[in-house]
């Protein structure tokens, strides 16, 4: 066998070790490689873990109970960070996430889940190690159904298929999930926030504590009287289920789930009240994901879920255009403006906000659900009868966003001066490309081809001038966001 010659780097090559006789040098060298393990080995997680126990008031032998509640991409991929960081310390933290059961898996579907099993062989070998692998045979085969609460055992997302995550202890039992939990995440829809936290309220009526909740949906719901507001996903918890905002945060950022598991440089900002915030910055934060924190929860929670609506706008503007560069920058330059333009309303600093709220919107045109969406629908291979819940990729939450901002901003009560006819309108008379998805979208009496014909109105003002618009008014509204 020929013996392969190896470069020694160590600081130490010039001394000489044996392994008998532990020399001074041969001690230092033994203890350089037990420090290099320790860290390989999670060196900084177990005291990240244990500073945020002590928070908790986690007495030994207590392990804290962190919960994702619903099982999307970004839900699944969450607890999935959480799983490979910390679940190493089994007896200090448990990490579970619940979905609801009885989602079948399609044959298409199966068949596509086996040959990406097929094509990892780390996945492969891993499957086969649990005695797992048989079932993805037989469901290639027709002869078995899978369900999506089975698979996301063995790490498969029914949402980001392509993309396998590590194994997961899923609950579907939405009672044994919660009802111990000391963090909970929410991975669910907005659309789908409120009606499951009511019935978490069910289970933690006997708890003496409230837990920590960490909301990731994106979108808003538009109540109009008595007066018009926005009402998040965090406000929704907070009322469903008595838990104080305080304990209620937001994280989002611009991020895509599947890129953030491969280990993508990605950051994030946490917002919420002073007590948790940091310290959840810290236990969250990864080399390759990086967590701010910020006390503005609900603006940063809204601007999360406008970005959404002009991403589906996007999508459409790339198929109608073959991928026109020239027409996307230009679609780009006028949903901007309507962005900045509507943070004039709901921001009383909104410059603190254009980094956040450019970098999130630039990586969803780029490559989230909702552009993937209105590509889609402008290219016929979906229909807005198929609804807002799209096998394999999950909630198009842009969709619901799109008629809570018009309802929100058609109330004549929130009247901007218009720049060309010196009357009083609406604000969304100044918002041309909402108009036109809402009209695509919702009340659907225009073909998605509108969108075009909005960007090429000869009438359309500069975007320049809808900024200096807001620039230039008080068009701050604090009752939009539930503030006197």
């Amino acid at each position: 066998m020929r013996s392969l010659e190896v470069q020694d780097q160590s600081p130490y090559k010039d001394q000489r070790f044996d392994p008998v006789d532990f020399s001074v040098a041969g001690r230092r060298w033994l203890e350089v490689l037990r420090q290099s393990n320790h860290h390989n080995n999670g060196y900084g997680l177990e005291e990240k873990l244990d500073e945020l126990r002590s928070l908790l008031g986690k007495a030994d032998g207590d392990p804290l109970r962190i919960v994702g509640v619903g099982a999307g991409a970004w839900g699944s991929v969450f607890a999935a960070l959480l799983q490979d960081s910390y679940g190493q310390f089994r007896e200090k933290v448990q990490i579970r996430i619940w979905r609801r059961p009885g989602r079948a898996v399609d044959r298409a579907t199966a068949e596509h889940l086996f040959e990406v099993i097929n094509s990892r062989e780390d996945v492969l070998r891993r499957l086969i190690r649990r005695c797992a692998y048989l079932k993805y045979v037989e469901a290639r085969l027709g002869d078995r159904t899978l369900f999506a609460d089975e698979i996301l055992k063995d790490g498969f997302c029914l949402n980001m298929i392509e993309t396998p995550l590590c194994p997961l202890k899923v609950v579907t039992n939405l009672q044994e999930a919660v009802w111990d939990a000391d963090i909970v995440v929410n991975g669910l829809p907005s659309t789908e926030t409120r009606e499951v936290f009511e019935e978490i309220s069910q289970y933690w009526k006997e708890r003496i504590t409230a837990p920590i909740v960490i909301s990731l949906a994106k979108g808003i719901e538009a109540a109009l009287k008595p007066v018009p507001r926005i009402i998040t996903p965090t406000q929704m918890i907070n009322r469903a289920t008595g838990v104080p905002m305080e304990n209620i945060l937001y994280l989002g950022g611009p991020n895509i789930a599947s890129e953030i598991h491969n280990k993508e440089y990605a950051n994030a900002r946490i917002c919420g009240a002073d007590k948790w915030r940091k310290p959840l910055a810290k236990f969250l934060r990864q080399p390759h994901f990086i967590v701010w924190d910020n006390s503005d929860l609900v603006t940063h929670e809204v601007m999360g879920g406008l970005k959404n609506v002009y991403a589906i706008g996007a999508g459409m503007v790339a198929a109608h255009t073959n991928e026109s560069a020239t027409s996307k920058s230009v679609y780009f330059a006028h949903c901007t403006s309507e962005m900045i333009f509507i943070t004039h309303l709901l921001a009383e600093e909104p410059e603190k906000l254009a980094g956040p709220l450019l970098a999130d919107t630039y990586v969803t045109l780029l490559k989230g659900r909702n552009a993937w969406y209105g590509q889609m629908l402008a290219k016929g291979e979906i229909s807005r009868d198929m609804g807002d819940s799209i096998s394999g990729k999950g909630m198009i939450q842009g969709v619901s966003a799109v008629g809570a901002f018009y309802e929100l901003l058609s109330q004549s009560s929130l009247s901007v001066l218009h720049p060309d006819e010196k009357k009083p309108v609406a604000p969304v008379e100044l918002c041309p490309i909402l108009k036109t998805l809402y009209k695509i979208l919702i009340i659907r009496e225009q073909p998605s081809q509108a969108i075009l014909q909005a960007l090429r109105d000869e009438t359309l003002n500069d975007p320049r001038e809808r900024i200096e618009i807001a620039q230039s008014h008080a068009f701050y509204r604090p009752s939009l966001l539930g503030q006197p």
